[in-house]
């Protein structure tokens, strides 16, 4: 059994990624935020919590991520600050988790010799597209602190790649969505408003995005992590598609039997030049890569999102703005 790390373990996509690498037959470390409360956050509700071991720490101290890599040969690091308007408010914040964060993991893997080291990007770092489908060779544009720092970490880590050898893969997952995502994001954003029967108070309804089902995005990881070959390169995650944010939501409208109200929320729209316009993946070089092939469309994967936030609801303050 391959044992692995997996840090940012309690959080949307890293849970779904814990339960897959225990399917894997992976010997799952997880990592998750240190707090007085010993929280594991989703970690607490999946069925193959005995198969794993939990350890607290914090991806912004260095001893906490060495301590917790030792006896790994891969580490998967998704933890990080993810919300963009929050990177508005408190940008060191991200230099210190994002960047720092990511350092820690590059240098204890280089100490400790790690084969494998898988490291989360965004396709933030893109910015809006200036051709589509946005490829791997796209220019990085930092539109935000928060693609900012991702786009630091990802060249942090293939520095370490080139300068000391160390078998980096960078996976770039365009927009996750499913079971577990707080309402920071876009989709539960909607899903709980309209389950809730509330006006829909959304920003910029014209950008585009490319979503991916997170059971999917999880499985891309793992190809990635298979795959001799992304060893040294960025490889996007995406379906090849996209769709605007007001045909998203006109599709979920759709989909929950709700007519859609639509107003617009001033404190939900961003800055005019930090607004990414639009994000369309390329995902030729993971199909030829890997062996993965995406199981859900964006209906089919909307379906089991509503269906799950349903039966959840009571973990969304839907009348509030997540930054």
């Amino acid at each position: 059994m391959m044992k692995c790390l997996i840090t940012g373990a309690a959080g949307f996509i890293g849970s779904h990624l814990v339960e897959l690498c225990v399917k894997n037959n992976f010997q799952v470390k997880a990592f998750v935020h240190y707090n007085s409360r010993n929280s594991w956050g989703w970690l607490e509700n999946l069925d193959c919590i005995k198969d794993i071991e939990v350890v607290s720490g914090d991806i912004r101290d260095y001893d906490s991520v060495y301590s917790a890599m030792k006896g790994c040969g891969t580490v998967f690091h998704l933890a990080a600050l993810i919300g963009i308007p929050y990177s508005y408010i408190s940008p060191l914040a991200y230099i210190r988790t994002n960047i720092e964060g990511t350092y820690n993991v590059l240098q204890s893997a280089r100490e400790l010799d790690l084969e494998n080291i898988i490291i989360t990007s965004t396709s933030e770092t893109y910015g809006t597209a200036q051709y589509v489908p946005i490829d791997e060779k796209h220019p990085l544009v930092g539109q935000s602190p928060y693609s900012a720092t991702k786009i630091a970490a990802d060249q942090l880590a293939l520095s370490y790649h080139k300068s000391f050898n160390l078998p980096v893969k960078i996976t770039r997952p365009f927009n996750t969505y499913g079971p577990r995502q707080s309402a920071r994001a876009i989709i539960p954003t909607i899903i709980s408003q309209l389950i809730n029967g509330e006006k829909l108070k959304l920003g910029n309804i014209h950008p585009t995005r490319d979503f991916t089902y997170v059971k999917d995005t999880a499985a891309a990881f793992i190809e990635i992590c298979k795959s001799d070959k992304a060893i040294g390169r960025v490889t996007n995650v995406g379906m090849n598609s996209e769709i605007s944010i007001g045909d998203l939501a006109a599709l979920i409208g759709r989909l929950t039997g709700s007519e859609i109200n639509l107003n617009t929320d001033p404190q939900r729209i961003r800055p005019a030049n930090s607004e990414v316009e639009r994000l369309w993946c390329d995902n030729g070089k993971i199909l030829s890569l890997t062996s993965w092939k995406p199981k859900h469309d964006l209906e089919s994967g909307l379906t089991e999102t509503i269906d799950w936030i349903r039966d959840n609801l009571e973990t969304y303050k839907h009348t509030l703005y997540n930054v």
